[in-house]
C-alpha cells in the first residue's frame, strides 16, 4: 500500500469514532429525554439539551415536503454527495493533514445523521441547541 494512501486512512478513524459517538449520544436521548422537551441547560438558555426529531435538513429546511420527496432529497442525495467526496478526497493529494482531518470529521457526523434518515422514521435526532443573540430561535 502506498504511503499517501496510509496516511489518508488515518483520517478515517475520526470518521468511525464521529459516528459512533453520535449515535451513542442519539441514543441516550432517545431514552432519557422526553420528545421536544428541554433534558438541560446551561448558561440560562445560551446552550440546551433537548429531544426533537427533525424531518428535514438544516434549520428543518423541507420539514412541509412530502415523505417520498424527502426521503429522495435528504437521504439519496447526501449519501451521494458524502461518497464523491470521499472519493475525490482519495483520488487527490491536495489536502493538507488538517484538511484530511477535518473532511473526514464532516463525513462521519454527514454519516451518523444518514443513519438516522435511513433507520428513525421520525428523522434526524437534534439535541444540541445554541441560542445565538436570538438568530437561531
Amino acid at each position: 500500500m502506498k504511503e499517501t494512501t496510509k496516511s489518508k486512512l488515518w483520517p478515517l478513524i475520526l470518521t468511525a469514532l464521529i459516528i459512533i459517538i453520535d449515535q451513542i449520544t442519539k441514543a441516550l436521548i432517545v431514552k432519557y429525554i422526553e420528545p421536544n422537551t428541554i433534558g438541560a441547560s446551561f448558561g440560562g438558555d445560551l446552550l440546551r439539551i433537548i429531544h426533537v426529531h427533525n424531518p428535514g435538513i438544516a434549520f428543518s429546511l423541507g420539514h412541509g415536503l412530502s415523505d417520498t420527496v424527502r426521503s429522495v432529497l435528504f437521504s439519496a442525495m447526501p449519501l451521494i454527495v458524502l461518497i464523491l467526496v470521499l472519493v475525490i478526497y482519495f483520488r487527490s493529494n491536495d489536502f493538507t493533514k488538517l484538511q484530511q482531518w477535518a473532511i473526514c470529521g464532516i463525513a462521519g457526523g454527514g454519516f451518523g445523521n444518514l443513519i438516522d434518515r435511513f433507520f428513525r422514521s421520525t428523522g434526524v435526532v437534534d439535541f444540541i441547541d445554541v441560542k445565538f443573540f436570538g438568530i437561531f430561535g
